[in-house]
């Protein structure tokens, strides 16, 4: 795996990003939690707006993949095909679901867990492939996590999944431990982004290191005290933006993929043109700097 970033920009498409395994992924991807009801609404004119990439999860507890399913199928056609979308689902352990609505047998073994959540996935997002399938936080014994690690490799063995990666993985250690272990290496890694965690500068550093791709969650939510900056409102004013966008940006020019759970239609058109504007190396490293 190459971990040369100059080799993992696609395209020449500024909206595009490389992982190692060469699956295409935006950089700013349309999160689907706690939308409920909602979800396939909002999927569809995510996508009917300019988005090419989805994130789910297998956990009714807190998304409802069916809609994302329903939104997606509803906006294919009309020139948007299948394989122009990104869609990234994950597989979650059985703390962290909802007992009265489990995807899966919570009898069964780990490695046929993630084989009953892979199938419903499929049957939910009405695709027969996952361009990526995250776990979507480690076990608190690595011998539990290596075996459901090694479960998500024989679906990219068998045609099923293109790449896989890990959620809320907050300790270099840990990352360290899986990513040797397993033979088919993690592409990407979604962590919530925020302060309390150094903005996972150290992970980060291992992503960069091995050719994985960072996405973060959380990410205007858990900065608001960086978006109010008065420095970054000056500079957003200067670009003709908002605060939101400034920081979006900045995130993307550093090759982190941002996801974006907006339900607002003049929020996602402002997410998408953050393309459109680019910011200097100096201003990058202010807002850097401010990260701590």
């Amino acid at each position: 795996m190459s971990a040369d970033p100059a080799a993992r920009h696609g395209d020449g498409d500024p909206q595009g990003i490389l992982s190692a395994f060469g699956v295409r992924m935006p950089r700013i991807l349309y999160g689907t939690a706690w939308k409920k009801e909602r979800t396939a609404g909002l999927v569809e004119l995510a996508l009917r707006s300019g988005f090419r990439g989805i994130d789910t999860a297998c956990q009714p507890k807190h998304y409802h993949e069916p809609g994302v399913g329903a939104g997606l199928a509803a906006a294919l056609g009309g020139g948007l095909r299948r394989a122009d979308v990104y869609l990234q689902t994950k597989f979650t352990p059985l703390k962290g679901q909802d007992p009265d609505h489990l995807p899966y047998d919570p009898g069964a073994s780990l490695a046929e867990q993630v084989r009953q959540s892979f199938a419903a996935s499929l049957v939910n997002l009405r695709t027969e492939y996952l361009d990526g399938l995250v776990l979507h936080s480690p076990y608190p014994q690595d011998a539990d996590t290596h075996e459901v690690w090694r479960a998500m490799e024989e679906l990219v063995e068998q045609g099923g999944v293109r790449q896989l990666g890990l959620s809320n993985c907050y300790e270099r250690s840990r990352l360290e431990t899986i990513y040797k272990r397993a033979r088919i290496k993690p592409a990407l890694l979604q962590n919530r982004f925020y302060a309390k965690t150094g903005h996972d500068r150290e992970i980060r550093a291992f992503c960069r290191e091995n050719g994985m791709l960072y996405q973060s969650f959380w990410t205007l939510t858990a900065n608001a005290d960086v978006l109010s900056r008065p420095a970054l409102v000056e500079m957003a004013e200067s670009h003709q933006r908002t605060p939101a966008q400034v920081f979006f940006r900045f995130l993307t020019q550093r090759d982190i993929v941002c996801l974006t759970g907006t339900s607002s239609p003049e929020h996602m058109a402002q997410d998408l043109a953050i393309f459109d504007f680019r910011l200097s190396p100096e201003e990058c490293d202010m807002i850097d700097a401010w990260l701590g």
